[in-house]
């Protein structure tokens, strides 16, 4: 399965509260944070790709100092006096790794935002199936992408029953980068005013559809592919 890329966002919000800090000119501050994804929109949506979330506060805050959290958007709720940089640590569904990430507590604006991107490495199914709910999988990031919506529309587009579409967008995936090339010119000098398309230059990826395209370039990158790979 090859990796698959995602942007999550921690949400970090904060207020002075009436209560004694204990610390003279320091005043005591309720502070939260919640875990979210963006899709391929940019809209939030829940983390459900985690199994769990571990916050790693500051020593001072002695039993607290480590909580664990397992259901989206895994928030947190401390007060405190100060400012400190904390670890989190993001552990992947079926045991898919731990992704640990350093964030700033502090206290200049009442609600900020920080984003990282993510890299999910040959993720199970059941990682997979999360993933499908912020945006493309299978191998999207690399360049194909599935229709997301009914899969019997899908079956119907297949230009026969010799070609795997599956199988094919595997095949793209595997092939090297001088074969891509060959692969891309394809699709540009045979798609169809209906044919989606994307070229994501900063990143470096060309995305196409193959749902979208025309039955004989369906076929062609189908032949294409299997001579290469010799399947």
């Amino acid at each position: 399965m090859p990796d698959v890329k995602r942007t999550v966002k921690f949400i970090t919000e904060q207020r002075v509260i009436d209560k004694p800090s204990g610390v003279e000119g320091f005043p005591l501050r309720q502070w939260n944070i919640e875990i979210v994804l963006l899709n391929d929109h940019g809209e939030e949506v829940p983390a459900t790709v985690f199994e769990k979330v571990t916050y790693k506060l500051h020593p001072s805050f002695d039993k607290r100092a480590t909580q664990v959290f397992k259901r989206p958007p895994f928030r947190i709720e401390e007060e405190g006096w100060g400012e400190f940089d904390m670890e989190i640590v993001l552990s992947s569904l079926e045991k898919g790794g731990d992704h640990t990430l350093a964030h700033d507590l502090n206290f200049q604006a009442e609600r900020y935002e920080a984003k990282h991107q993510l890299t999910f490495k040959n993720p199970k199914a059941g990682l997979v199936a999360a993933l499908k709910d912020s945006g493309p999988t299978f191998g999207e990031e690399n360049g194909v992408k599935p229709k997301r919506g009914d899969e019997s529309a899908k079956k119907k587009k297949r230009p026969d029953k010799g070609i795997d579409m599956e199988k094919l967008a595997d095949n793209l995936q595997r092939l090297g980068e001088d074969d891509l090339l060959q692969v891309v010119s394809m699709v540009h000098e045979n798609k169809t005013a209906d044919t989606y398309t994307k070229n994501d230059v900063e990143q470096g990826e060309f995305h196409v559809d193959l749902y979208t395209l025309p039955d004989s370039l369906i076929r062609m990158l189908w032949e294409f592919s299997q001579g290469k790979l010799g399947a």
